[in-house]
């Protein structure tokens, strides 16, 4: 048979033979080829294999021969099976049928409470089961200014559910229309706040600034006269004002940003949840983990693990979720890598895992991080194999 020619062959063997946890003389007995063949096609001393080695190779490693030959690979898409989110989506889609009881704020107020507790706790198959009637229930509250405020609360609630379970462009309509129903100026800018964080997850980074530098400015609050809420979303404003200024590359106005929000955390004094939704969390532990991402954007790792240092024994107040904490070890991990520490970066992954799997598997930056570590490694230790199975890491 013809041969296939394909000079990254030799680094497609190597990375799954090592996620096989397989070393080459292991390969070499369980395909009948030579130790030769396969070192050679893994240090590229060789870059053609015939097809019947190649569907040895395959066999022995329990993949189909063309995911050796083939370079190409599907785009990456969050492995979050549909029924967690599909009917969140569709229920903010469509309007709403009418519920066969006519529902009450107490009640809506105490299914929100519920869902913010599922949130808090990563349990997002639940919170996405709830969700569509909770929608529902709250479109069908009467006009008024509670009624107003629990269906901004619930719009609230969507866009946190959906920016983690990575459906960026239903997470901003729902920010939208959290922002049409919002009750106040404040209500209004926690709502573009959540609106700029999935802006910026799909790259508008121009938009962002402007949006969150123009309601930053609208709501500048006197900070010695500031409540805890005025401190809370002006901050938050500008921490999105320096998230995407620092990844358009624009440094100064990135720190200048830093700086503001830096200002109101050190007025809040401590971490806080601020008001009525329950998911505005802010304050100097916030703002020193963001000063961390800035620095793994900007690659500087040794800065990374020296902020890391202020808040390792940090928690987020009550509440709170933990998906900013998880992210934030996540550049913790990848500045550890970025030193040639596998070991640590592998133990916080690990911790990650035990504490949020399903979070854990939808975030691009792990795989992109474990796949670092597989590529970095001559061999993988069992905990790294389970990792990479375990942030879907392709084969």
């Amino acid at each position: 048979m013809p041969e296939h020619t394909d000079t990254s062959i030799g680094t497609r063997l190597r990375d799954i033979r090592k996620r096989r946890g397989m070393t080459q003389s292991e390969l070499a007995a369980a395909s009948s080829l030579s130790v030769s063949l396969i070192r050679k096609l893994e240090q590229g001393e060789k870059e053609s294999i015939r097809l019947e080695s190649a569907h040895a190779l395959a066999r022995a490693l329990a993949v189909p021969t063309t995911r050796l030959l083939v370079a190409e690979q599907p785009p990456w898409s969050p492995p979050v099976p549909s029924t967690t989110w599909q009917a969140v989506v569709d229920a903010l889609a469509t309007t709403p049928a009418q519920p066969t009881e006519l529902p009450t704020s107490a009640g809506v107020q105490g299914v929100l409470a519920g869902g913010r507790a599922l949130f808090a706790r990563e349990e997002y198959d639940d919170l996405g089961a709830m969700l569509p009637a909770l929608i529902r229930d709250a479109h069908a509250l009467d006009e008024n200014p509670a009624g107003r405020r629990l269906r901004y609360q619930t719009m609230q609630l969507c866009v946190s559910f959906l920016g983690q379970v990575r459906q960026y462009e239903a997470a901003a309509d729902a920010a939208q229309r959290a922002l049409d129903t919002a009750p106040d100026g404040l209500a209004g800018g926690a709502a573009v706040v959540a609106q700029c964080q999935q802006m910026l997850r799909r790259g508008k980074l121009s938009e962002v600034a402007e949006l969150a530098d123009r309601w930053a400015d609208d709501l500048e609050p006197r900070i010695s006269r500031a409540t805890p809420e005025e401190l809370t979303v002006w901050g938050g404003l500008q921490l999105r004002v320096g998230a995407a200024a620092v990844r358009d590359n624009r440094a100064s106005e990135a720190a200048d940003a830093l700086s503001l929000a830096r200002i109101a955390a050190i007025r809040l004094g401590r971490e806080v949840i601020t008001g009525p939704d329950h998911l505005r969390h802010f304050g100097p532990a916030t703002v020193t983990q963001q000063r961390a991402e800035h620095a793994a954007i900007q690659q500087r790792p040794d800065k990374v693990l020296q902020l890391h240092g202020a808040v390792r024994a940090w928690r987020p107040a009550r509440g709170g979720g933990s998906s900013g904490r998880f992210r934030h070890l996540l550049d913790v991990a990848s500045a550890h890598l970025n030193l040639r520490d596998e070991t640590r970066c592998t133990e916080i992954l690990l911790r990650i895992q035990d504490d949020a799997p399903q979070w854990l598997r939808a975030q691009r930056y792990a795989q992109d991080i474990v796949g670092r570590v597989v590529a970095q490694r001559r061999t993988l230790t069992p905990e790294m194999q389970s990792l990479a199975d375990a942030v879907g890491l392709p084969l």
